[in-house]
């Protein structure tokens, strides 16, 4: 119990900063613990499976998005024939996105295929310029675009979903909800929950209140007009929680419903899972612009390996899959669960080599990010401007 609550004290999880004892590994279960959020079950993903009759998406049947507040409500709703909206976002800071900035998109995209739901995207350059200090404002909007076109390459139905920056939307009843949530937060609160300190510039402290509204229908007056009480489902990574947990709080003291939320593991860097994959290390990530030859290099090169030193103690021992990077990344990329188990268990037992391992990711990857090139190749400033145009979604429901 001692060391339990040792390495859930020594793991930093904030929307800014993740890390884990050094040689160690995030504790989900410690955060689910720590957060009071639910696990999600063998028992709601067959939920999923069965009201959408479609198959288990890999990330639900591996676990990768493993917690949620209140997603039984959201499948509630559906069953009894109502409807809901989705909301997920991205903080634009580099030219593109990388491997684990495309996870939560990927997933909501899934959502969108088989609930046929409309979808609010957050940029939020604002934050962005805030907390980065070599960041102007028109590079902030710059990266915005740059970055919504990876978005819609993921292949998201414009009929049925609205990209926004912060820098150009934020207003009217957006703004009237920003200063609602406000009023309710407290600097006590936002020292607690973000870990903002007194050393901390204004900026930083006024950017949580605009992650609350697109949680609130009423926010989006051109999409849920007269529909205010329409619920959210947000989708994020389990870092985010703490907005989530404020907006959760705030919601009802100013008249609407707590949105549901379905979280997800992180995507950890190369160098292993004691960390996320972060666009400030490139190091540490692959990027979506990547050549399959960089994609090679970093992976042969950083990939955190969990097998033996030599081949002979290697056959002898086998690898450890608890610390193996290139088999975290193939559990969230490589689609067929038996040739994932048949992998597993070869390399376990010494029968794989740490080279087949990341040769066989060497593939799966390159397949992912020439996929994804292509598909952003076809997106034209025009359709980001249809994307982000403020406009009603006469077929959402559709």
């Amino acid at each position: 119990m001692e060391i339990e609550e040792s390495a859930a004290a020594e793991q930093v999880v904030t929307p800014w900063e993740v890390s884990a004892p050094a040689g160690g590994s995030l504790h989900y279960d410690m955060l689910i613990d720590r957060f009071g959020c639910q696990r999600i079950d063998a028992a709601i993903v067959n939920r999923i499976a069965r009201l959408t009759r479609r198959p288990q998406h890999r990330f639900l049947r591996r676990g990768i998005f493993f917690a949620h507040w209140d997603l039984n409500m959201i499948l509630d709703l559906y069953e009894a024939g109502e409807k809901f909206y989705m909301y997920t976002g991205r903080g634009p800071s580099s030219e593109s996105l990388h491997l684990g900035h495309l996870i939560p998109f990927m997933f909501t995209k899934y959502l969108q295929d088989v609930f046929k739901v409309p979808l609010v995207i957050q940029l939020s350059d604002d934050e962005k310029f805030s907390w980065k200090k070599n960041l102007t404002i028109a590079e902030c909007e710059r990266l915005a675009r740059e970055n919504a076109k990876d978005i819609i390459a993921c292949g998201f139905d414009v009929e049925r979903t609205f990209i926004f920056s912060n820098l150009n939307y934020v207003g009217r009843e957006f703004y009237k909800n920003t200063l609602e949530v406000a009023k309710h937060v407290t600097y006590n609160n936002l020292r607690a929950t973000y870990g903002i300190t007194l050393e901390d510039h204004i900026g930083k402290v006024s950017y949580p209140p605009v992650q609350a509204p697109p949680a609130f229908a009423s926010s989006f007056p051109q999409l849920f007009r007269g529909n205010d009480q329409l619920r959210c489902l947000i989708i994020c990574a389990v870092d985010q929680d703490t907005y989530s947990r404020t907006i959760r709080d705030v919601a009802p003291k100013i008249g609407f419903q707590k949105p549901s939320l379905i979280e997800s593991r992180f995507f950890p860097a190369l160098q292993g899972e004691n960390t996320k994959m972060s666009a400030s290390d490139p190091k540490s990530e692959i990027y979506v612009t990547d050549s399959s030859e960089q994609i090679k290099a970093k992976v042969n090169k950083y990939a955190f390996s969990g097998g033996q030193d030599s081949v002979e103690l290697h056959r002898k021992l086998g690898a450890n899959l608890d610390v193996d990077v290139p088999i975290k990344y193939l559990e969230f990329f490589l689609e067929d669960d038996d040739e994932l188990d048949h992998i597993k268990k070869e390399y376990k037992e010494g029968r794989m080599l740490t080279g087949e391992v990341k040769r066989r990711l060497i593939e799966v990857l390159s397949e992912l990010v020439a996929r994804h090139q292509r598909a952003r190749a076809q997106v034209t400033e025009e359709m980001v401007d249809a994307f982000m145009a403020v406009r009603p979604l006469p077929n959402m429901f559709g």
